[in-house]
């Protein structure tokens, strides 16, 4: 076996422009302010309102290292940092993939929050403070494309303008411009430092409802969704990243992970088809087993439809089942474990009082998808633990049903601890279960052709929000060893 190398870089941002086989880093944190635990209640309601959120309707790589503790009972986000403008300024921004523009909120904002419980400093864009920093005119084909993501109109100044309403009320509404944004590239074996590429994003200049609220406020919105205006889309279009990103998210204490805009590559990935043409990464899930017996629901319940059918979605905190098939799913559970756990209701939920682990008492639940991929479930990717009482831990449901509605959704309870492969190209997802503290494999192709991979990943996560040193560690892996276990987990996909 040949030789791995490792070269450990500081990443830093300045401004240049990207060429083909590049591979481009940017850090991504998951933040909480200092509250106190939540309900299960209050996590539904701010799903509730995440859901309303979702919108109507020659590569290189970025690397975001994810910062941060995940825990579904305190107040959190995951965001990244983007460097937009010339000069380039610094925006934190939320990623959701249920939506797909970039937006940012902008000087002389009507709403906007002007500080953030999340020990974070906000900023505003000021297109007349950067050189590069060009409106998106009506008559720009660009302006069509947002049409497809937003309510697009007008303005008096012949700018395309947007508007995004959410369920809960809360909306932004703004303009569109088109700006360099700055990260760093990996070419070859060397990183460069100073590359950028032209983007259409949202200049947002008026916010409602819970985008004004300072306690989880932040710069913007990054969209991952699958429209023309993703910067995901614009990317790929410029041949500056694949049409494929990548996340693994850490579900223990350390709570962190990784987001990719690129392809991790992992022996062991499953994937499964993306029901065409919808809005949302809709998966077809076929049936539900506990402990390998396959539940008696008919695969109707989880089929597609304007109300109905299974989302993966790493915006929702907890996981969501057809109302159908929510009843049964926990009667079986109820039933598997009524020997060894004393049940109980709390505000509506159902939940266990237990003194053992409960990996140990709990069934393994498994979803299988079309094509056969199935996704492997712990007693901890389906149950959080929310207090103790006497000495006993109690632990509640995390999968919930929203009344009068056929969805499935698949939030981060479900999505961590997993590789989860959004394949926009081949038009799939892909997962596996992995230690998302541990650096990944990425998949790049160079100028010249040749696949390679990088062995991208965080070093440290202990590092201040704005000011520390983000570390990549790359490994070049130079045997034909992991070309055959590719090749191999591609075959049986």
């Amino acid at each position: 076996m040949s030789p791995v190398v490792f070269l450990v870089f500081v990443c830093v941002f300045l401004p240049a422009v990207v060429g083909d086989g590049m591979t481009m880093t940017l850090p991504l944190e998951r933040a909480f302010p200092t509250s106190h635990g939540v309900e299960v209640s209050q996590l539904k309601a701010r799903d509730r309102v995440r859901h309303g959120r979702i919108l109507q309707s020659s590569y290189g790589v970025v690397d975001f290292p994810v910062e941060g503790t995940y825990d579904p009972f305190l107040v959190g986000l995951y965001f990244t940092r983007v460097q937009l403008g010339s000069p380039p300024k610094e925006f934190y921004v939320q990623i959701d993939t249920g939506s797909d523009v970039l937006w940012v909120s902008c000087a002389s904002c009507n709403g906007c929050p002007t500080s953030s419980g999340l020990q974070i400093q906000l900023d505003f864009f000021d297109p007349s403070t950067s050189s590069t920093a060009r409106p998106i005119s009506c008559s720009d084909q660009r302006c069509a494309l947002g049409e497809q993501s937003s309510d697009s109109g007008c303005s008096t100044q012949n700018q395309c303008s947007y508007t995004f309403q959410y369920g809960d009320g809360s909306g932004t509404s703004g303009y569109y411009v088109a700006d360099f944004m700055h990260f760093d590239t990996i070419v070859g074996n060397s990183l460069t430092s100073n590359s950028s590429a032209p983007v259409v994003f949202g200049c947002s200049t008026s916010q409602t409802g819970d985008l004004t609220k300072p306690d989880r406020a932040i710069d913007g919105i990054f969209g991952f969704g699958q429209q023309g205006l993703s910067v995901i889309a614009q990317l790929s279009s410029q041949g500056v990243t694949p049409n494929v990103f990548s996340h693994c998210l850490k579900g223990n204490n350390g709570g962190g992970g990784i987001l990719v805009l690129g392809q991790i590559v992992e022996p062991n990935l499953v994937y499964t088809p993306l029901v065409p043409s919808q809005p949302h990464y809709n998966l077809n899930l076929q049936s539900i087993a506990l402990n390998g017996q396959t539940m008696p629901i008919s695969p109707e319940v989880f089929e597609t439809s304007s109300n109905r059918g299974t989302i993966v979605d790493s915006g929702t905190t907890l996981a969501y089942l057809a109302e159908e098939a929510y009843d049964p799913f926990i009667d079986a559970i109820n039933q598997a474990v009524s020997q060894n756990v004393r049940p109980l209701v709390t505000k509506g939920n159902q939940c266990y009082l237990t003194t053992s682990s409960v990996g140990e008492i709990f069934p393994t639940v498994s979803l299988t998808f079309a094509g056969g991929a199935t996704m492997v479930l712990r007693a901890e990717d389906y149950l959080i633990q929310q207090n103790s009482i006497g000495g006993a831990a109690v632990w509640c449901m995390g999968f919930q049903k929203i009344p009068g509605q056929g969805l499935t959704i698949l939030g981060d309870l479900v999505l961590k601890d997993k590789i989860i492969v959004y394949d926009l190209a081949g038009q799939r997802i892909g997962w596996a279960n992995y230690d998302c503290s541990q650096a990944v494999n990425v998949s790049a192709t160079t100028s010249r052709g040749k696949t390679e991979y990088v062995n991208a990943g965080q070093i440290g996560n202990n590092s201040s929000p704005r000011i520390g040193s983000y570390k990549l560690l790359l490994s070049f892996i130079l045997t034909s060893v992991l070309h055959v276990l590719v090749r191999g987990a591609n075959s049986f996909l």
